[in-house]
């Protein structure tokens, strides 16, 4: 493979949030973690019992929770040479190079955010500010990439 080829290759590696990827699955395992042992724990019997269905309320809780902070530990942006496949907490957005228009990323937002043709801008949760210097990064790497198959087509 050619430096060129590889360095086409490195551009295209999907987005994903380090540090938002990380809280939530640590969160999820948590309160997973604490929630069963709540509904395990608690008294079975005496002047403070907690009833079965008070024990199955609390596993249900535990696994709505880990199901939402599963989806934002799944937040992605895949790239191809197509298009861009934007995976955000509720609704995944398919791309063609051509829709998007630009990126912003700049003072206080908390992700990046593409402006694309029909007006509608799309979130892009899986570079967020939280992550810092690489999140700039791939703000840049994603610019660059847009940039890369606005000059091809």
């Amino acid at each position: 493979m050619s430096s060129r080829d590889q360095a086409v290759a490195d551009l295209h590696r999907p987005f994903v949030s380090r540090r938002g990827r990380i809280m939530a699955w640590a969160g999820g395992i948590g309160q997973a973690l604490a929630l069963t042992a709540c509904a395990l724990l608690l008294p079975w019997s005496g002047p403070n019992v907690v009833g079965i269905k008070d024990r199955i309320g609390m596993l249900v809780v535990a696994a709505i929770i880990g199901w939402a902070l599963s989806r934002f530990g799944g937040v992605r942006a895949d790239p191809s040479a197509e298009g861009l496949v934007v995976r955000n907490l509720l609704i995944t957005r398919n791309l063609s190079w051509a829709e998007i228009e630009g990126l912003h990323f700049s003072g206080g937002d908390p992700w990046v955010t593409l402006a694309t043709a029909d007006g509608d801008p799309v979130a892009v949760m899986a570079v967020q500010r939280a992550d810092g210097e690489p999140a700039r990064a791939e703000a840049e790497r994603l610019a660059t990439l847009i940039a890369y198959h606005h000059r091809s087509a």
